[in-house]
């Protein structure tokens, strides 16, 4: 499918914009780090408590909370899954080998912007591992963002492995967190409130998902209703998101948006991590100028 560009806006967000790390509740850690460590390639970072600090080399990608009375949830808003972005076609298929080798259930999808790989942890939070073609690549001649969900060409992804060693010392030290999509109770609610009270720009919205971004990036967040049209926010002991963080450029930045939240007449609550705020499907976003 394709869309018209979209056109800078006085609130559209600097282009500098990027996530941080998204943080889940998990009811083993241990049975968790062994699956984020040795299946998903991430590097135990560090310990605070009941937490574990997750990456791949650089800032933390992903922070794990273990609850054991957490419980996983079914018609609720919330996670679809979180977007881990390695660096090149090669580093996809090098972490594609390593998934095959751990008998893991996947699921493809090359959406023209990018080539993905889909599965989900233990405890059921959806994750994604995904390649981005060049930009120029996103486009068609007529100036249009185009994008959709075709086949994977796995066999041209194994092929990038010819001359490859068979070991594999996990993902890449320029892997970052890509994107976020979120389970929202009505999309054009959810996505009205990223556009024009955060300043996400939209780049595509097709009625029952929505895709916005920052510097005309395909999306740094996504979101649906095929599994949560209507539905409630999960209970505060779930299985699944906390919150994610959204990296702003600067404090001039943040206080631009922070103005604009309180101004639409959501709560901004201080945390350690940054200024929380809740969409209207109370999915959790941190504001931030830290990438820590």
């Amino acid at each position: 499918m394709s869309f018209p560009k979209p056109q800078p806006r006085p609130i559209s967000l600097a282009a500098q914009t990027t996530l941080g790390h998204v943080r889940l509740t998990v009811p083993n850690l241990k049975r968790s780090l062994a699956f984020y460590q040795e299946v998903l390639g991430f590097r135990l970072q560090r310990m605070e408590k009941n937490a574990a600090h997750l990456g791949a080399g650089g800032a933390a990608l992903l922070v794990l909370d273990e609850n054991p009375d957490a419980k996983p949830q079914r018609f609720t808003t919330g996670l679809y899954h979180f977007a881990i972005l390695v660096p090149s076609r090669l580093e996809l298929a090098r972490a594609l080998r390593n998934f095959i080798q751990h008998d893991i259930e996947l699921g493809f999808g090359d959406h023209i912007v990018s080539e993905a790989i889909y599965f989900s942890d233990p405890d059921g939070n959806g994750i994604e591992v995904y390649r981005d073609r060049p930009r120029s690549e996103w486009y068609d001649k007529n100036g249009n963002f185009v994008m959709g969900t075709l086949p994977v060409d796995v066999r041209g992804v194994l092929r990038e492995l010819e001359n490859e060693p068979d070991a594999w010392a996990g993902l890449a030290r320029a892997t970052v967190l890509g994107h976020m999509h979120l389970k929202v109770a009505d999309v054009n609610r959810a996505a009205a409130f990223y556009r024009d009270v955060i300043g996400l720009d939209e780049m595509a919205n097709m009625g029952s998902a929505a895709f916005l971004s920052a510097g005309g990036y395909h999306h740094h967040l996504g979101m649906n209703n095929w599994e949560s049209a209507h539905a409630p926010a999960p209970p505060p002991d779930s299985v699944g998101l906390q919150y994610f963080t959204l990296v702003l450029p600067d404090a001039d930045e943040l206080a631009r948006v922070a103005t604009r939240v309180r101004a639409a007449e959501f709560v901004l609550q201080e945390t350690d991590a940054g200024l929380c705020v809740r969409d209207p499907s109370q999915n959790g976003m941190i504001l931030t100028t830290n990438n820590q």
